[in-house]
């Protein structure tokens, strides 16, 4: 089993490290080299046209995908190193660590609320009833849902439904927060609302990692700004550089749209 890369474990501030992480289904590789690190407390903003890979590295970071090469590392421990995977337990250790919300809440439609957010603390954490309970209503609170506790996934909107989803993740307590184009399944009238939730964890200082195709907010959040193309990154930085005064003839053409309004 691969051990914990000691550079990184002294390193405390280094939640993420991924270095020449690859990808292939079949024969199509649809990550290719990529190398990054996120920081505790930062926001890393990911940007690029659909079918670039961006979903696939979140999955293949949070252990939805398996890697093909390369190295993942979280908070010291490596999911993968050089292609090669850590036994179940250490994985499984390392998976309590990470949050993921997906574009579509995946809430679970026969459980309330308040039973989506309490689950996965009782399955997963072991808590008490009444320990997962006062989580959730705090979390809840925060989330200016807590009369919606009774409530089922279907008679909620789609922004208050996603704003469980980011609750639910919350729970487990991750040092790292993923975001998968968290408003891409929402009206344009809702999106305002989970991006003001995302820029309150931002404040607070919650590791994320967010996947975005809202432009502005990806410039505004985000500490470090990736551009990704055809699995690779054409070009990274100060996002306010990448969004508005981007090197990279291919993230000049991505951006041109967003510039021009």
């Amino acid at each position: 089993m691969p051990t914990i890369n000691n550079d990184t474990k002294n390193n405390t501030d280094e939640i993420i490290r991924v270095d020449h992480l690859q990808k292939f289904f079949g024969m199509l590789e649809v990550i290719k080299n990529i190398s990054f690190t996120v920081r505790r407390g930062e926001v890393l903003g990911i940007i690029g046209p659909s079918g670039s890979g961006k979903s696939t590295l979140l999955r293949t970071i949070c252990q939805l995908e398996e890697a093909t090469g390369g190295t993942i590392s979280v908070c010291g421990r490596d999911i993968v190193r050089d292609g090669v995977y850590s036994g179940k337990e250490e994985l499984r250790e390392i998976g309590l660590k990470v949050g993921l919300v997906f574009q579509n809440f995946n809430l679970f439609p026969h459980l309330s609320v308040l039973e989506n957010i309490t689950e996965a603390q009782r399955c997963v954490l072991g808590k008490s009833k009444e320990e997962a309970e006062a989580t959730a209503y705090e979390l809840l609170k925060k989330m200016g849902l807590e009369e919606k506790a009774a409530s089922y996934p279907c008679q909620l909107s789609g922004g208050q439904q996603q704003r469980v989803s980011i609750a639910r993740a919350l729970a487990l307590k991750p040092e790292v927060l993923f975001f998968d184009e968290p408003t891409s399944a929402l009206d344009p009238e809702l999106t305002g609302e989970i991006l003001s939730v995302i820029k309150a964890l931002a404040r607070e200082k919650m590791t994320m990692v967010v996947v975005t195709h809202e432009m502005a907010f990806a410039r505004d959040i985000s500490d470090h700004l990736i551009f990704i193309d055809n699995g690779i990154i054409v070009e990274q930085g100060n996002p306010e550089d990448v969004i508005n005064r981007p090197r990279e003839e291919r993230t000049k053409l991505f951006l041109k749209r967003f510039n021009e309004n």
